[in-house]
């Protein structure tokens, strides 16, 4: 059964990181395109990273530029999401989804993601920022 499982999230102060973890069982991660996403109280689920190693495309929202990084750890399975500079509008559960290569649009990490363009998303973890 192809899993992922999400962990890292906590409460933080204002100016703190955290690096959340997803990690997947029953597939490997390096055939996978992979897409992270926020969903803050009372607001839509939004994209926050995408990385496609197919086309060598990594994206970003533009509010969490150049304060997130998506990285992966393949022998490990697992894909990081490095968020620093917390600021409380972060406050949010983060959740990741994956993709086969195979399936997964050449340009849609830059033409814009949701989830449904993921196969296998995971429960989440919650990320508040706060004081």
């Amino acid at each position: 059964q192809r899993r992922l499982v999400e962990s890292g999230g906590g409460l933080v102060q204002p100016g703190g990181s955290l690096r959340l973890s997803c990690a997947a069982s029953g597939f490997d991660l390096d055939d996978y395109a992979i897409g992270w996403f926020r969903q803050a109280p009372g607001k839509e689920r939004e994209g926050v990273s995408c990385m496609n190693l197919r086309d060598g495309t990594t994206e970003y929202a533009e509010a969490v530029k150049g304060r997130f990084t998506i990285s992966r750890d393949d022998a490990a399975n697992i894909v990081y999401l490095q968020i620093n500079s917390l600021i409380p509008e972060d406050t949010a559960v983060y959740s990741c989804a994956a993709e086969s290569h195979i399936f997964f649009e050449r340009d849609r990490c830059t033409r814009g993601f949701v989830t449904s363009n993921f196969a296998y998303r995971g429960q989440g973890t919650e990320v508040v920022v706060s004081a």
